[in-house]
C-alpha cells in the first residue's frame, strides 16, 4: 500500500516528522488512479507514492492528513509543504516532467477552490489530475482546468467527465 510504504519512508528518515507519523489505515485512491495509468506502467508503486505524498501535503493544509498526527499547526504546514515536494522531486527524477505540470495544476486549482468554498472543485480536480499523470492530460481536461480557473460552476463535472475520458482511453487500448 502506497501510504504505509510513505509512512514507512517518513519515519525512517528521522527527524520532527518521524515520531508524528502514524499507522495508514487506508490506501491512498488517486495514487491507485495515477498508477493504473499507462505512463506509470513498470513504475505503479512509485507513482501511487509519489502522487498520495502529495495528496497528503493537500490534506495536511486544507483538511486533516492520513499519516501525521500532531497538535502543532505550524509543524503540519510545513509537514504539508515537505510531502509536496517530495512528490514533485520524485516525479521529476522520474523525468515525468509533464505529470510535474499536472499534479502542480492540481495543486494550484486545489488552493483555489478551497478559498473560494468549493470542495467539490477541488475533489475533482484531484481525480482529473491523477488520470491525467496516469494517462495524459487531453484537451477535454485542458479546458475543463480552464473553466474551473474562471469559476464556472460546472467544473467540477467537466473535470469528473474528462478524467473518465482519460481512463476510458485507456481501457480501449489495452
Amino acid at each position: 500500500m502506497s501510504l504505509e510504504r510513505l509512512a514507512r519512508e517518513l519515519r525512517d528518515r528521522g527527524g520532527l516528522l518521524a515520531g508524528s507519523v502514524a499507522t495508514a489505515s487506508e490506501d491512498g485512491q488517486y495514487g491507485a488512479v495515477a498508477a493504473a495509468g499507462r505512463r506509470a506502467e513498470g513504475r505503479e508503486d512509485e507513482y501511487a507514492l509519489l502522487v498520495e505524498a502529495i495528496r497528503e501535503g493537500y490534506l495536511l493544509h486544507y483538511a486533516t492528513g492520513r499519516l501525521l498526527r500532531d497538535d502543532d499547526r505550524d509543524l503540519v504546514l510545513l509537514a504539508g509543504d515537505h510531502l509536496y515536494a517530495l512528490g514533485l522531486a520524485r516525479l521529476a527524477a522520474l523525468g515525468d516532467l509533464p505529470a510535474v505540470s499536472e499534479l502542480a495544476d492540481v495543486i494550484s486549482l486545489g488552493a483555489q477552490a478551497q478559498a473560494e468554498g468549493r470542495a467539490d472543485l477541488a475533489e475533482a480536480a484531484w481525480e482529473a489530475g491523477a488520470a491525467a499523470v496516469g494517462w495524459g492530460a487531453d484537451g477535454a481536461f485542458q479546458a475543463a482546468k480552464a473553466a474551473a480557473r474562471a469559476g464556472a460552476p460546472e467544473a467540477p463535472a467537466a473535470l469528473r467527465a474528462a478524467a473518465r475520458l482519460m481512463a476510458g482511453e485507456v481501457a480501449r487500448v489495452r
